[in-house]
Formats: structure tokens, C-alpha cells, sequence
């Protein structure tokens, strides 16, 4: 079985910063891709960094230039820096990874539990 265990998350004034990080562990032979994702209350869960194995990054308009993805292969984390947060920032922020468990195996998706992240006006 594969975890990704979250942490990192808190309560921050806006304009302030913070560093999630992603702990992936169990059966893995390779990740393929790891992203983060969040999700407020009553809306739906949306991208907003990815990372594949390469070091390619993708974001979301909305965090460009404010946030961070980074990841250490040798020790399955990723990790995403957040800086200037606004309020609209306040969410669950949930890891992702696809993760396959060994090289004859299809990768399969996962997610982690999800750590709050409560930004301050």
C-alpha cells in the first residue's frame, strides 16, 4: 500500500508565507507526477501546482508567481512554498501523486488527507 501524508498547513496573516510538504511511503517503484490540489468549502477541488518525475511544473493562474513546487526523488516528497497568500487562498490543500508499485504494474493515483491552510485578512 502507498500513504501521502501531508503537513504544513496553519493559520497565516495574508501577505505571509508557508511550506507544505508531502511524504509519500509504501510500495513504490517509481512517481510518475505529484501535484498539490485544494479545495474551499462549497467549491470544487482544483489544481494547483504539478511536478512531474523530470521537474517540469505546471500551475494555476491564480498562484503564478506566489507559489512553489519542488521535489526530492530520493526521498519521495514534494513540497510547495507559498508565499504573499491572500485570503482567497484558504483551503484544504490536498497532495496527489501517481504512483506505480513496481515496473510491470500500471501506475495508479493517490491522495493524501489533506492539511488546512487558513489565510487571514
Amino acid at each position: 500500500q502507498v500513504q501521502l501524508v501531508e503537513s504544513g498547513g496553519g493559520l497565516v496573516q495574508a501577505g505571509g508565507s508557508l511550506r507544505l510538504s508531502c511524504a509519500a511511503s509504501g510500495r513504490i517503484f517509481s512517481i510518475d507526477y505529484m501535484g498539490w490540489y485544494r479545495q474551499a468549502p462549497g467549491k470544487q477541488r482544483d489544481m494547483v501546482a504539478t511536478i512531474t518525475g523530470g521537474g517540469s511544473t505546471n500551475y494555476a493562474d491564480s498562484v503564478k508567481g506566489r507559489v512553489t513546487i519542488s521535489r526530492e526523488n530520493a526521498k519521495n516528497m514534494v513540497y510547495l512554498q507559498m508565499n504573499s497568500l491572500k485570503s482567497d487562498d484558504t483551503a484544504v490543500y490536498y497532495c496527489n501523486a501517481i504512483i506505480r508499485g513496481a515496473w510491470c504494474e500500471a501506475a495508479s493515483n493517490y491522495w493524501g488527507q489533506g492539511t488546512q491552510v487558513t489565510v487571514s485578512s
